[in-house]
């Protein structure tokens, strides 16, 4: 277990895991004891397929720190088959489902169609609203293209969500939470040459801010190159951004949970 590691007096929520990652899985109970011992107290399995989704909402009742949210990643919309998006909408409806997702857009990767992944985000953006479930949206190298889509939908009604592993700027950042967003930040955020990224979370209202890891990936400092990363490293985001923004772990653990829990319900 980490050197690093908090005790249980510092509750986190690490809000963006893929534990059904096949690296995670196989030793999930360690997972979820090194999480308990780092005082992570709750977190959001993430689904990004069919299949992805329906194993985050099992883990989700067979664990209880764990919540689910279900969709299809940007990344996967050209895999997905004609049904899938009618099972998604029916797994949004089932038991510790808190959110829908992750969805998006993705310049980065040539792994599915541009216009097909906006049509998937607006159908989680659309479904978002007619259940009142938040969002959780995944966004690369297309800043400009997930505003576009947002401030499309909140002419429709008010939108809840999340920017999910936020890279892009300080105005993305305000105008997201004008729309209605929240701005998570994972191990990014902790990197040396992270500067930038530092000043953006350091220029946010802290009842906006959440944490996550998205584990499998992006291990935070100073475990960065190691993998898996694993729900008890958000610890290591969540204290990086505490000294960016001039405040106390406490302070930046408990305002970061009452985020989670008024966005998620968690």
């Amino acid at each position: 277990m980490p050197s690093d590691m908090m005790s249980n007096s510092i509750e986190l929520v690490d809000t963006h895991a893929h534990l059904d990652d096949e690296r995670l899985i196989v030793k999930l109970d360690e997972v979820l004891a090194d999480a308990r011992a780092a005082g992570v107290v709750a977190m959001i399995a993430v689904g990004t397929t069919l299949s992805s989704s329906r194993a985050v909402q099992q883990l989700a009742m067979e664990h209880a720190p764990i919540s689910a949210a279900v969709g299809i990643q940007p990344n996967y919309c050209a895999e997905a088959a004609e049904t899938d998006w009618a099972q998604i909408v029916e797994l949004a409806g089932q038991p510790k489902v808190v959110a829908l997702g992750e969805t998006g857009l993705d310049r980065y990767w040539n792994d599915c169609p541009f216009e097909l992944q906006q049509d998937y985000f607006d159908r989680h953006l659309r479904l978002s609203q007619e259940r009142d479930l938040p969002f959780i949206v995944h966004m690369r190298e297309c800043q400009e293209d997930v505003l576009i889509m947002l401030r499309e939908a909140r002419e429709r009604g008010p939108l809840r969500g999340v920017m999910h592993s936020y890279t892009g700027d300080l105005p993305g950042a305000i105008e997201c939470i004008e729309i209605g967003l929240h701005i998570s930040f994972a191990g990014m955020v902790t990197y040396p040459k992270s500067t930038e990224l530092r000043a953006v979370a350091a220029g946010l209202p802290l009842d906006r801010i959440l944490i996550e890891t998205d584990s499998p990936y992006l291990s935070p400092h100073p475990h960065r190159g190691v993998r898996p990363n694993h729900p008890a490293l958000v610890v290591n985001t969540a204290q990086c951004l505490a000294d960016a923004r001039g405040e106390s772990l406490a302070e930046l653990a408990a305002a970061t949970r009452n985020n989670s829990r008024e966005l998620f319900g968690i």
